[in-house]
């Protein structure tokens, strides 16, 4: 897949909304995350609304010690709520590893095309932007934010109509990386990619079965690995 190779791209911020490709916001239809990870990450990022924190007896302590961090740096959180495991485990999913900390949240501001656009002019260093074609486990997108959110990625791009909920089921595969990388849900993935061809992104289309590392490739400023 070659990129567009006109540098002259139109600002993401100026484009008319509807030459825009088919961007939406993100969904939670899921208000629950679990695991020490996730909740942990929730609790600290500032766009993220938390509405009830829920613990075992035992994870008490370290949870108001999360919430204590959390005030350090200037995020107001409620106080944890100590529940018996019954109670708790009928928030999560059957057989969940929750570690016996569950947090009630409220979804992130939504995160479109043009935002990752936006985040590409002030990166000092390279953007990186990882899109998913036809990736539905809820396991495996979270493995993959997680790893996005380790090499500092924009953001993780699917077709909306290809690509699971964020549930905390994918949160807890993500440990923590959907409070630092956004998913970016689109209409047209193709279309998409166009867009940030013409914003400069060479796309790289990675295979098991490929010939070449991506090891091997030049330094790039913009990549999208698909």
């Amino acid at each position: 897949m070659d990129p567009v190779k006109d540098p002259a791209r139109q600002p993401p911020g100026r484009r008319p909304h509807a030459n825009r490709p088919g961007a939406r916001p993100n969904r939670l239809p899921d208000k629950f995350l679990f695991g020490w990870h996730p909740v942990r990450a929730a609790l600290l990022n500032p766009e993220r609304p938390v509405h009830r924190l829920m613990c075992l007896d035992a994870a008490e302590a370290e949870l108001a010690q999360a919430v204590a961090d959390a005030k350090a740096a200037g995020i107001d959180r409620p106080a944890p709520q100590v529940l018996t495991r019954q109670r708790l485990e009928r928030l999560v999913p059957p057989a969940a590893v929750h570690q016996g900390v569950v947090v009630e949240i409220g979804p992130l501001p939504p995160t479109d095309l043009d935002d990752l656009g936006r985040m590409a002019e002030t990166r000092a260093g390279p953007a990186v932007v990882v899109a998913l074609d036809h990736v539905t486990d809820p396991h495996n997108v979270g493995a993959v934010i997680r790893s996005a959110a380790s090499f500092g990625a924009l953001g993780v791009l699917v077709s909306d109509r290809h690509a699971p909920e964020v549930t905390g089921t994918l949160a807890r595969s993500a440990s923590g990386g959907i409070e630092r990388v956004p998913l970016v849900r689109v209409v047209n993935l193709a279309a998409a990619l166009d867009t940030l061809a013409g914003w400069g992104f060479r796309r790289i289309g990675l295979d098991e079965h490929a010939d070449a590392a991506i090891g091997a490739l030049p330094a790039l400023p913009r990549a999208v690995l698909v």
